[in-house]
């Protein structure tokens, strides 16, 4: 896989919500539709950021240290909340500065993903993909991320890569899909953003 195939895969319309329901947890699934027009959500912008390392093309994923407020502990593309009113691509370069340290204007923006509604903290995220031509200098903001973690792209176009386990939430048990990498699991709105990319490169 060569950034000139990500690139043509980019530019083929988008699958949206039949990719993204691919790991969409049970509970989620007859929500998807529904809430791509939220009432009053907060606006958020995420970067799938491609760099190569080692001969392939790597994305950096975030895992969230415990003492953020919302999704303690999990694994997520580097993003935030939007500012200012600022253009939604501006978020995600500005939020990957922020958490990871990569310098915006070493990213070229390829393209971007469907939108993706989180209701536990009520964010409606715009998923972008860019490309640096080379591994980024990473400096981590250590309140934010807790962990960088280097997913080789070949890794998440793997088959074996998607698994399923039964997890218990929301008190009930739910068999959750999820993407293994290494010892990480990456699942919920992270992982049906990678979906969608997946479904694509496909």
């Amino acid at each position: 896989m060569t950034i000139d195939d990500v690139r043509r895969a980019l530019g083929r319309p988008l699958p949206g919500l039949a990719a993204q329901a691919r790991m969409a947890p049970p509970y989620r699934k007859g929500d998807i539709e529904k809430m791509l027009n939220p009432p009053a959500c907060k606006q958020a912008g995420v970067l799938v950021l491609l760099y190569p390392l080692d001969g392939r093309l790597c994305f950096p994923l975030t895992k969230r240290p415990e003492s953020v407020e919302y999704h303690k502990g999990q694994i997520s593309l580097p993003g935030g909340a939007c500012e200012n009113g600022e253009p939604l691509c501006q978020t995600a370069l500005r939020e990957t500065q922020e958490e990871i340290g990569v310098a915006a204007s070493s990213v070229e923006l390829m393209g971007e993903l469907s939108l993706m509604y989180v209701p536990p903290s009520n964010f409606r995220i715009h998923p972008f993909v860019g490309y640096a031509s080379r591994r980024p200098e990473f400096c981590l903001a250590e309140v934010e991320v807790a962990e960088l973690i280097e997913a080789p792209l070949s890794t998440l176009l793997d088959p074996a890569t998607a698994r399923v386990e039964e997890w218990e939430i929301r008190g009930g048990i739910w068999p959750i899909p999820f993407y293994q990498f290494g010892p990480h699991k990456v699942w919920g709105a992270t992982a049906m953003i990678l979906a969608e990319l997946v479904a694509m490169l496909e």
